[in-house]
C-alpha cells in the first residue's frame, strides 16, 4: 500500500505549531483545508493524556461551530490518534497565517473556560467520563504559548 501523506512528514523534526496538512478538492470544486494543530513535539514529549484532549475537543468544536465568522466554514475538529494534537478541517482554500488567529481565539477559550464541559453528559457522549478540564486549560495555556510567539518555521512542515 501507498504511503499516506502525513506518515511522509519527518516527525523527528516536526515542531510544535500550525501546518496545513492537505488541501482537497471535492467534487463541485469546493476546497476543503485540512491543519495539523501539532501542541507537542513528537517522541520528544509527552503527549497530552487523553482526558485533556477529550475535553479540548468537546470546547473546541463547541466553539468554533459557533465562532460568529468562522462557524459555517467549520468542517471538522477532532484529536490526532498519537496524541500530539489536533486536526481542524476548514472549508476553502485557508493558509497556516490565516488561521492562526482563530487558533489563538480557540485556545485561549480553552485556557480561560470554566464551568461545565460542553456535551459531557450520558446522553450527549459516548465516553463523558474521560475528560479533565484543568489539565485541558494546562495544555491549552502551554500550546497559546507557541501561538503567541509563533515562528515561520512552525507554520510550514520541516523539509
Amino acid at each position: 500500500m501507498k504511503k499516506i501523506a502525513s506518515f511522509t512528514i519527518d516527525h523527528t523534526r516536526l515542531d510544535r505549531g500550525v501546518y496545513v496538512s492537505r488541501r482537497d478538492t471535492l467534487d463541485g470544486g469546493a476546497v476543503v483545508t485540512t491543519f495539523d494543530l501539532r501542541m507537542k513535539r513528537p517522541n520528544r514529549e509527552p503527549a497530552i493524556s487523553q482526558s485533556a484532549l477529550h475535553t479540548i475537543e468537546h470546547l473546541a468544536a463547541t466553539f468554533l461551530r459557533n465562532h460568529p465568522q468562522w462557524g459555517q466554514r467549520i468542517v471538522y475538529w477532532g484529536p490526532m490518534g498519537c496524541c500530539t494534537g489536533n486536526y481542524l478541517l476548514v472549508s476553502g482554500d485557508v493558509s497556516a497565517v490565516e488561521i492562526v488567529p482563530l487558533v489563538v481565539e480557540t485556545f485561549r477559550f480553552i485556557a480561560e473556560y470554566e464551568g461545565e464541559i460542553p456535551g459531557a453528559n450520558e446522553h450527549d457522549c459516548g465516553n463523558y467520563l474521560l475528560n479533565n478540564l484543568p489539565m485541558a486549560r494546562y495544555e491549552a495555556r502551554a500550546y497559546l504559548a507557541v501561538l503567541r510567539n509563533i515562528t515561520p518555521e512552525q507554520l510550514r512542515y520541516p523539509e
